[in-house]
């Protein structure tokens, strides 16, 4: 079966984005991206690199991980604002809106319905696993889902700013089993967890 994987970049003090939501590492970012960072996302991860990334790269590995991004209304926008209707052109893309109505892009599919219920589905489906691009409140609602996360965890504090699982999430303690990790001269590690609790359904809401 596959498997829902939360890969994300986590600051220290396990903050994924600023207070204000907005694109860390983008123009005017805090976040750093060290060469050897994003020569390991290339040799090990390609497929998580947005389109515009991979043209500019000269990537065109299809990659062993992933075959299908899922994501929020809300990180699906960063994009948007960018005038990125698809950033991952080259996965299947699935946005999670109650709210956004038609697809900006032919390629991109918009559920409405339950998140939880339309991974269920999609785990059950042949193809490699299902990228949890973010954001924070989606991973809260699909928390008991993840079967695994990958933590690019940065040496970088920020204070305040959206956590791994949004500010809305519910004390619910997980253990997690490290299975790999890959530690950077610049001091990134790739840290790659597997959930070693039964997963069990929780009530999902808007």
């Amino acid at each position: 079966m596959r498997k829902l994987v939360y890969y994300i970049a986590s600051t220290l003090d396990g903050f994924i984005a600023g207070p204000d939501g907005a694109d860390p590492s983008g123009p005017g970012g805090f976040w750093p991206l060290p060469e050897d960072y994003v020569g390991h996302i290339i040799a090990a991860y390609p497929e998580t690199l947005p389109g515009p990334a991979r043209a500019a790269l000269s990537v065109t590995a299809e990659g062993t991980h992933f075959d299908t991004v899922v994501e929020g209304r809300r990180s699906y926008g960063i994009g948007l604002a960018a005038g990125i209707t698809d950033a991952y052109p080259h996965l299947r893309h699935i946005v999670f809106s109650r709210t956004l109505g038609e697809s900006p892009d032919p390629a991109v599919e918009i559920v409405a319905t339950d998140p939880v219920a339309k991974v269920r589905e999609l785990k059950q489906e042949d193809g490699k696993d299902i990228w949890l691009v973010g954001g924070a409140e989606l991973a809260h609602s699909l928390y008991r889902e993840i079967d695994m996360l990958i933590v690019k965890l940065s040496p970088l504090t920020i204070g305040a700013g959206i956590p791994l699982f949004s500010g809305k999430a519910e004390f619910d303690p997980l253990a997690w089993t490290l299975t790999d990790h890959t530690v950077l001269d610049s001091g990134v590690m790739f840290l790659t967890y597997e959930c070693a609790t039964a997963h069990t359904t929780v009530t999902v809401t808007d």
